[in-house]
């Protein structure tokens, strides 16, 4: 069994995965099953009020998760996407509550543009729910080497992409009528912003 078959395998048996994104190393699991969503929480260190990322293989696999995605949002969302950013989005249907912390009608969802043995297990995936491999508060993995211990020696699978940028995702809220810079980083958040009204602007 290769490490992708493992990997995905780990995934649908509801296990914890580390595994490399575009931007730092991330750990993730089914986003199908709250138990799954619940361990990652509990391993991460952190409260499990706080929301989790839907993480699409494609544009195609994010709107087939989330199908409500109309409008503004959907534009936006297909301007920006394949990319760096990680979206919060209207969930009218109250989709995966276990992933969306103490706002269940929104949901953080990502495409992010990646090559490798990271789009093999997506594609095989579909979709994952994925936060970065640290303990709550530590520094983001840029490599397998710096995430914990405790975080390697539980999880089902482990995949070595070498080394990435290490700067997550930015996060943009569009729930409200302006866009939010909810987070700071791999684009810098007045670039990010100036993108999201030129789309709205078109």
């Amino acid at each position: 069994m290769s490490s992708v078959e493992k990997t995905v395998a780990a995934i649908q048996a509801r296990e914890l995965v580390v595994i490399p994104t575009d931007t730092v190393y991330g750990l993730a699991c089914t986003p199908y099953h709250e138990q799954a969503a619940r361990a990652l929480s509990a391993l991460k260190g952190r409260d499990a009020r706080q929301p989790i990322a839907l993480v699409a293989a494609s544009l195609d696999w994010l709107f087939e998760c989330v199908p409500e995605l109309r409008g503004r949002a959907g534009v936006v969302a297909r301007a920006l996407l394949p990319g760096p950013f990680t979206l919060v989005l209207p969930n009218p249907a109250l989709r995966y509550p276990w992933l969306t912390g103490d706002r269940p009608d929104t949901i953080g969802v990502r495409v992010p543009r990646v090559g490798g043995v990271a789009v093999e297990i997506l594609d095989a995936a579909g979709a994952i729910a994925a936060t970065s491999a640290n303990r709550h508060g530590d520094a983001d993995p840029r490599r397998v080497d710096d995430v914990p211990l405790e975080i390697l020696e539980a999880v089902g699978a482990v995949v070595d992409g070498g080394e990435l940028p290490g700067t997550p995702s930015t996060v943009l809220d569009l729930t409200g009528p302006e866009a939010l810079v909810l987070r700071e980083g791999a684009v810098p958040g007045r670039d990010a912003l100036a993108q999201v009204a030129e789309v709205v602007a078109q």
